[in-house]
C-alpha cells in the first residue's frame, strides 16, 4: 500500500503535514476528511533508499488468536452500538499485530470510499477467509452483525484447538524419530567402522563374521560413501519439494488425500477431524443465514481434504437440482450415518444449524479421544523400535567379540581404537 504526503487544514484553520497509507489518491483524501482534515496538497511520496522489504512464504497470514481476539473486540463493540468506522479504527489503533494493523488501514481506506464491511474485508484474503467474509455479508443483511461476529470468534478457537491438538500429538514422535535418525547416522558413520576394524584385528582376519554383522558393516560402508552424503544433502530434499508441488493441488492432491484416508493409523482421526470442521462452519454459515448451497460450497473449500471436498461439492450441484442435503450425504463414504440422520432431523425441523453444531461438539470431543489414543500407542512403539536398533547394533558388534579366539590383553589393545 503506497504512502502519501498531504497538507492540510484543520477545522480550527492550522494547517497539518504528515503522510498516510492508502491504496489511492481518492482513498487518501477520504480518510483524511473522514479526520475532519480539508487536503490542499497530496501526492504519493517518494522512497528514499533501497526497498529491504522481503516477502516470504506465508509471511502476510496473521496469527489465528490475533484474528480471533480482533473478531471478539469487533462483535462487543458493535454489540454497544460504537459505528464499525470508529471500531475498526480504534482496533487498529490497539492491535499489537503490524500485519493486522496493516490489513485493518486498508479495510478502513475502503469502507471510507464507500465499500461495505464484507466487501472490503474480501480485498484481504490473507487474513479473512471466504467463510469469514460470507458469514459478514450475512450478518449485515441480516442485520445481526454482532452476532455472526461472536459465532466466528467461537468458531475460529475451536477449529484453532483442534488444529493444535493434532501438531502437538505430531510434535513428540517427530522429535524422537529425528534424534533417532541422527544417533544411527552417528552410530553407522563413526563408531561402526572402528567396530569393523576391532573385529577383523581380534580374529587376524580368519574368523568368518555373522551375516548380520556383516550387513552392519555394509551399510555403513554405504553411509560413508560420497553419494549417500549428496543424495542426502541434496537429493532428498529436492524430492521433498518435488512430492509437496505434486500433491498441492490438482489430481496429485486428490490421490494422495485418498491416500491418507485408507491408512489405517490416521485415518480415523482424519475422517472425524473433517467431519467437526465441516459440522462447526456448516452451523456457524446457516445460522449466519448463508443459503444452503453457499454453505456447502464455503464449508467444502475449508474442509482441507480433496475427496472429503469433492463429496460436498457433489452434494451442492445435487441440492440445486432439488435433491435433499441428507440424502445426498447419506451416499458419501466419509460421512457416519449419526451425521446424516442429524442432519436429516435439522432438516425436518428447521433448525439445522442448532442441531449440526450438536454433531461439531460430538466429534470435536471424538477427535480428543482419538488423538490421545494415538498418543499412548506412538509412545511405546517409538521406544520398541529404538530399544530394537540398539540392540540389534550391540549384538552385531558384541557377538563376534564374545566368540573371537583372542587374549583378554587383545581386547585391552584393540578397544581404544574406538576412541582414538
Amino acid at each position: 500500500m503506497p504512502d502519501y504526503s498531504f497538507t492540510a487544514r484543520q477545522i480550527n484553520g492550522q494547517l497539518e503535514k504528515g503522510t498516510i497509507s492508502a491504496r489511492n489518491k481518492e482513498n487518501a483524501i477520504a480518510t483524511l476528511r473522514a479526520k475532519q482534515l480539508q487536503p490542499i496538497v497530496i501526492e504519493e511520496a517518494k522512497k528514499r533508499g533501497l526497498n529491504m522489504e522481503i516477502s516470504l512464504p506465508g509471511g502476510n497470514r496473521i496469527k489465528s488468536k490475533d484474528l480471533v481476539i480482533f473478531t471478539r473486540q469487533l462483535s462487543t463493540m458493535v454489540d454497544a452500538g460504537v459505528p464499525i468506522l470508529r471500531s475498526l479504527s480504534l482496533l487498529r489503533d490497539q492491535t499489537s499485530s503490524p500485519k493486522l494493523k496493516k490489513v485493518l488501514e486498508g479495510v478502513l481506506s475502503d469502507i471510507q470510499a464507500g465499500s461495505s464491511l464484507s466487501d472490503a474485508l474480501a480485498k484481504h484474503p490473507d487474513a479473512f477467509s471466504n467463510i469469514y467474509v460470507n458469514m459478514v455479508r450475512a450478518g449485515e443483511e441480516g442485520g445481526i452483525l454482532d452476532k455472526v461476529l461472536e459465532r466466528l470468534a467461537f468458531q475460529q478457537e475451536k477449529d484453532s484447538a483442534i488444529k493444535g491438538k493434532i501438531r502437538g500429538a505430531m510434535i513428540y514422535p517427530s522429535v524422537i524419530f529425528t534424534v533417532t535418525m541422527i544417533a544411527f547416522f552417528v552410530l553407522m558413520t563413526f563408531i561402526v567402522p572402528k567396530i569393523g576394524s576391532i573385529l577383523t584385528q581380534l580374529s587376524n582376519g580368519k574368523a568368518k563374521l555373522p551375516i548380520y554383522t556383516r550387513i552392519l558393516l555394509s551399510i555403513s560402508h554405504i553411509m560413508k560413501q560420497p553419494m549417500f552424503i549428496i543424495s542426502i544433502v541434496v537429493i532428498l530434499p529436492l524430492l521433498i519439494v518435488l512430492f509437496r508441488h505434486l500433491t498441492k493441488a490438482g489430481k496429485g492432491r486428490y490421490k494422495w488425500h485418498s491416500f491418507l484416508l485408507k491408512v489405517p493409523a490416521i485415518k480415523d482421526i482424519l475422517i472425524k477431524s473433517a467431519v467437526a470442521r465441516f459440522a462447526r462452519i456448516f452451523a456457524s454459515l446457516m445460522g449466519a443465514g448463508v443459503s444452503i448451497v453457499d454453505s456447502i460450497e464455503t464449508t467444502a473449500g475449508a474442509i482441507g481434504n480433496a475427496v472429503i471436498e469433492k463429496e460436498l461439492l457433489d452434494c451442492s450441484r445435487a441440492v440445486q437440482s432439488g435433491s435433499s442435503f441428507s440424502k445426498e450425504l447419506e451416499k458419501k463414504p466419509h460421512f457416519p450415518p449419526i451425521v446424516v440422520q442429524m442432519l436429516a432431523v435439522g432438516e425436518e425441523t428447521g433448525k439445522t444449524d442448532l442441531v449440526i453444531l450438536k454433531v461439531a461438539e460430538f466429534y470435536e470431543e471424538e477427535v480428543d479421544t482419538a488423538i490421545a489414543s494415538i498418543s499412548s500407542i506412538i509412545e511405546p512403539v517409538t521406544i520398541i523400535l529404538l530399544g530394537g536398533m540398539v540392540g540389534l547394533i550391540a549384538v552385531s558388534v558384541f557377538g563376534p567379540i564374545t566368540q573371537a579366539e583372542t587374549s583378554p590383553s587383545g581386547l585391552l589393545l584393540a578397544l581404544p581404537k574406538l576412541f582414538f
